[in-house]
């Protein structure tokens, strides 16, 4: 496995790779790699000749500059789980290398980006956007991998890279869980384990809130209402939005039906958690 720091580098590694034939699957990360992106990695290198994980923690797509120096880093530990993935480059550029003295450019991302994740934290896809364009660029892959625990990044990402016009397959991976239900992040790092084991009502009410508008169609206000009075039972929660959405535009949807997806945010003491279910 190889580790490349720079752009011209990875572009050169890249091109070569292209020339021979071999297809690049890419998956983007900011490091503190668990089992979900371990599980982005296989697909990528089932699906692909030759596979490139990248680790940079973005500071363009943090809101708060506590929970950026809060991230975890971790690169030994990725090194080793993306060895063991069988990635064949990891791409580990610095700071200054994506956004050198004078950088001053960015992505405005449209309506798909303006609730949800998009109202609470501003700015924040337009950084996500920013970041995902650079590093395609840089690796230059035939198709590029995401969870879909972060359902509306994916979304703003399809939306990008269809708009920009970018040669590149965008793939969407189910979301990978503990034996509890949680879905895995970074962030859960951050948890202790009786947090943990409470955090894990977050994916039981989506699972019953689905069950529900599956049987009938269910308001949305409904749905925020059960979903915030049940979290009132968890000490130290605060629910930051119930919302769903119609599954393919992520239009809000005033009912949870079929086609629809139900998504969630919710702080655990410091800690935000965010997760979805479609029905």
């Amino acid at each position: 496995m190889r580790i490349f720091r720079s752009i011209s580098e990875m572009q050169d590694w890249s091109s070569v790779e292209h020339l021979a034939g071999n297809s690049i699957g890419f998956v983007p990360t900011m490091g503190a790699l668990h089992h979900g992106h371990a599980e982005l990695f296989s697909q990528s290198v089932k699906e692909n000749t030759r596979t490139v994980v990248s680790i940079f923690v973005n500071s363009l797509q943090f809101n708060n500059a506590s929970d950026l120096e809060a991230y975890p880093r971790q690169l030994e530990q990725d090194q080793v789980i993306a060895e063991q993935k069988d990635v064949d480059v990891i791409f580990v550029p610095t700071n200054d290398e994506m956004y050198p003295n004078g950088f001053a450019s960015s992505i405005s991302v449209g309506p798909v980006a303006q609730h949800m994740e998009g109202l609470h934290r501003p700015g924040h896809f337009d950084g996500v956007a920013t970041v995902v364009v650079k590093l395609l660029n840089a690796v230059m892959p035939d198709a590029a991998y995401f969870g879909r625990k972060d359902f509306q990044q994916l979304a703003v990402i399809r939306s990008v890279v269809r708009d920009l016009n970018i040669k590149c397959n965008v793939r969407g991976v189910p979301t990978v869980r503990n034996g509890m239900g949680l879905a895995l992040s970074s962030r859960n790092s951050r948890l202790s384990t009786n947090r943990l084991e409470q955090a894990s009502i977050i994916y039981a009410l989506l699972n019953d809130m689905a069950n529900q508008a599956r049987s009938s169609e269910t308001s949305t206000l409904t749905l925020q209402n059960q979903f915030n009075d049940r979290m009132k039972s968890v000490s130290g929660t605060k629910v930051e939005y119930v919302e769903v959405v119609d599954s393919d535009s992520l239009l809000p949807a005033t009912t949870a039906q079929k086609g629809t997806t139900i998504c969630v945010a919710v702080w655990f003491d410091d800690v935000r958690l965010i997760d979805n279910i479609s029905i």
